[in-house]
C-alpha cells in the first residue's frame, strides 16, 4: 500500500499530468485553509479530487492502494489464513475471517465479514497458497475489507514471486497515526502491573471462567481448566525525545523486555525494564475505550550502536 506522501504525490502527479512541485503548493494550500486540521495526505486526497483524478474501481497492484480507496479490485496470494472467527453484536451473530494476501509489490491484511465469502474457505473452495480475484473492496485502518458487496473468488492464474516480508517504515513517535505498522526507536519511560487473561490451548482463543466453574472458550464452548493456559498483558509508555505513546505487550513480546511468560517475576524486574531502548516495531490502533492512539508491540530489537554510527555516516 502508499505509505507515504511522495509516492501518493507522485501518483497523482503521473495521473493528472500536473508536476509534482504543484500539487505539493496545492497540498499546503489546501492544509492551510483548513488550519492544519488534516493531514498531507488527506488533503492530496482532495487536490486529486479536483483534479478530476479518483483512484477508485481501478485494478490495482498492493503499492498501489491509497488510504480511503473503494470498490477495489485486484489479484494476490493467500500467504496467511487465520482461524474464523464467531462473533456477537447488537443481539446479531456473524463470523470474520482474517488473512494476508500479497503480490510481487506487497502485502496487506484482508478482512472478509461476508458469511458467503467465508463458506468458501470453510468447504475447502480457497485455502492458503491460493490465488485469488477480490472485487469492490474497500481500505479501512491499512486493511482491506470485504462486504457483501464484494466478489471475491479462485484465480486460474498462479503468483509464484509475491512479497512476503512485511515492510516496516522507521517514525518517529509523533508521525505515527492509526493503522500504521512501523518501527520507533524509543526509551521505555513507564510501566504498569500486568493484567492477565486465559486462553484456550488448543486455538488461541479468548477462555472465559465459566458460571459453574470451567472455562468457556469463544470456539469450542466448555473446556476444562487444564486446557487453558494464562496469559499476560504488560502497558507502558515509550517516549523518543517527539512524543510518547502507550506501548502493548501480549505473553510473547513481554518476554522480550525480560518477563517471564505469565510475568510472576514484574516486581523484580520492574526498575530494569524502565530507561530500556530499543527498536520496536508493531501497528498502531485506537483505544476504543479512551479514543487514544496505541502502540501495539509485535517485534523489540536491541539498538546497535555500530550499525546506527555507521548509518549516521553515511547519512552525513
Amino acid at each position: 500500500m502508499v505509505q507515504d506522501y511522495e509516492a501518493l504525490v507522485k501518483r497523482i502527479s503521473e495521473a493528472s499530468g500536473v508536476g509534482e512541485e504543484e500539487i505539493d503548493r496545492r497540498v499546503e494550500a489546501k492544509r492551510a485553509k483548513l488550519s492544519g486540521l488534516i493531514s498531507k495526505e488527506g488533503a492530496a486526497q482532495i487536490v486529486a479530487t479536483e483534479l478530476g483524478i479518483s483512484f477508485d474501481k481501478q485494478t490495482v497492484k498492493i503499492n498501489q492502494i491509497l488510504p480511503g480507496m473503494r470498490r477495489i479490485s485486484l489479484t494476490a496470494k493467500i500467504i496467511e489464513l487465520s482461524q474464523i472467527r464467531e462473533y456477537q453484536k447488537n443481539n446479531r451473530s456473524g463470523k470474520v475471517l482474517n488473512m494476508v494476501i500479497a503480490d510481487e509489490t506487497g502485502n496487506a491484511r484482508c478482512v472478509l465479514w461476508d458469511t458467503n465469502h467465508i463458506s468458501l474457505f470453510e468447504g475447502g473452495q480457497i485455502v492458503k497458497g491460493d490465488t485469488v480475484e477480490i472485487s469492490n473492496a474497500s481500505l479501512r485502518n491499512s486493511e482491506i475489507h470485504l462486504t457483501a458487496f464484494s466478489d471475491i473468488k479462485k484465480s486460474n492464474s498462479l503468483m509464484e514471486e509475491v512479497k512476503t516480508e512485511i515492510v516496516l517504515l522507521e517514525k518517529k513517535v509523533l508521525e505515527l497515526k492509526i493503522a500504521d505498522r512501523a518501527k520507533v526507536r524509543a526509551v521505555i519511560v513507564q510501566i504498569f502491573e500486568p493484567r492477565f487473561f486465559e486462553v484456550c490451548l488448543d486455538c488461541g482463543s479468548r477462555a472465559r471462567q465459566g458460571l459453574e466453574g470451567g472455562f468457556e472458550c469463544e470456539k469450542h464452548g466448555s473446556i476444562s481448566s487444564d486446557k487453558v493456559s494464562k496469559r499476560a498483558i504488560v502497558n507502558t509508555v515509550l517516549d523518543d525525545g517527539t512524543e510518547t505513546i502507550r506501548a502493548v505487550f501480549f505473553s510473547d513480546h513481554a518476554e522480550k523486555l525480560g518477563l517471564s511468560k505469565d510475568a510472576s517475576d514484574f516486581s523484580e524486574k520492574r526498575e530494569t525494564i524502565i530507561g530500556k531502548e530499543a527498536y520496536f516495531s508493531g501497528s498502531v490502533r485506537q483505544n476504543k475505550m479512551f479514543g487514544n492512539s496505541e502502540f501495539i508491540i509485535n517485534g523489540v530489537e536491541e539498538v546497535d550502536l555500530d550499525r546506527l554510527i555507521e548509518k549516521l555516516e553515511k547519512k552525513g
